[in-house]
């Protein structure tokens, strides 16, 4: 498959490579900004997830998953505070959309070439984006469990109403 090929069937996705695992190391530096009195609802997320791992040991986590017929869309838990988590890269705006329409603080990891898209900057017009962004890049672990090392962009966790303030840079502890 030449290049030009790869760089198509990148840029002309259908979504079937969605469902990449955020490794552990991505999810602890936003553990340090989780009040401890809230309940964490992860949205995009199983019992094994490193969220609901890692968030469990310090706060109640609720968590569901397309796959066990709770749609992102259409499901929301009975209690929660705050959603975190890793949503699917393809229909980012809709997921946005979708988050920031429950007025609640959220954090999502997004690819930061998002900033380039009219998107964000439509969503956010009249609230507060904020960023929590690394010195490295995620390397996102496919469902096969391997570690995707040819990841070409970085990601941070885009946030409403739930950092301290608007750019917060961390180290990413690999």
């Amino acid at each position: 498959m030449s290049v030009k090929t790869d760089s198509k069937k990148i840029l002309y996705s259908k979504g079937d490579n969605d469902e990449c695992y955020t490794p552990s190391y991505a999810v602890s530096p936003i553990l340090e900004f989780i009040p401890k009195d809230k309940i964490i609802w992860c949205p995009f997320d199983k019992k094994e997830s490193q969220f609901v791992k890692q968030i469990s040991c310090i706060n109640e986590v609720v968590y569901s998953h397309i796959d066990n017929g709770e749609d992102f869309f259409e499901y929301e838990p009975e209690n929660w505070d705050i959603i975190i988590s890793n949503p699917p890269f393809t229909k980012k705006r809709r997921y946005f959309e979708r988050a920031l329409s429950f007025n609640k603080p959220f954090a999502l990891i997004m690819s930061n070439t998002w900033l380039n898209d009219a998107a964000p900057k439509q969503l956010f017009k009249d609230k507060d984006l904020q960023l929590l962004m690394f010195d490295k890049r995620m390397k996102f672990i496919s469902p096969d469990g391997r570690d995707n090392s040819k990841i070409t962009f970085s990601s941070s966790y885009f946030c409403y109403d739930f950092l301290p303030k608007q750019i917060i840079m961390r180290e990413l502890k690999t």
